[in-house]
């Protein structure tokens, strides 16, 4: 009825949980002691508290840093591109940075 791995299944569906918690309570323990250890006296902003710096972490990583480590997607991009660029000779690597620089350096209409 049940496999031999059903019980690993059901212990990790409950471990990996448990252990983002902890991530997350000891994450937002450094970014506290950090920001209260460093910016208060050099900046004089206000001193956080534990539940403002795990706020400040959690939108810290949406903003930045998703909750998956990147897309894969751009992460094929960006493979696609640098292969690219390498199979590049390098009169084609010239014309490439020129007409990217006339792209970047052209002013609305």
């Amino acid at each position: 009825m049940f496999n031999k791995h059903s019980g690993y299944r059901r212990k990790r569906f409950f471990f990996i949980p448990l252990v983002i918690l902890a991530a997350v309570a000891l994450f937002g323990a450094v970014v506290m002691l950090l920001w209260n250890a460093i910016l208060p006296p050099v900046l004089g902003v206000a001193v956080l508290s534990y539940w403002q710096a795990v706020g400040l972490l959690v939108l810290c990583r949406i903003l930045f840093g998703g909750f998956r480590g990147g897309s894969p997607v751009g992460k094929g991009r960006a493979a696609h591109w640098r292969g690219k660029w390498q199979n590049m000779s390098e009169e084609d690597r010239v014309r490439f940075k020129e007409a990217w620089r006339e792209r970047c350096n052209k002013k609305p209409e």
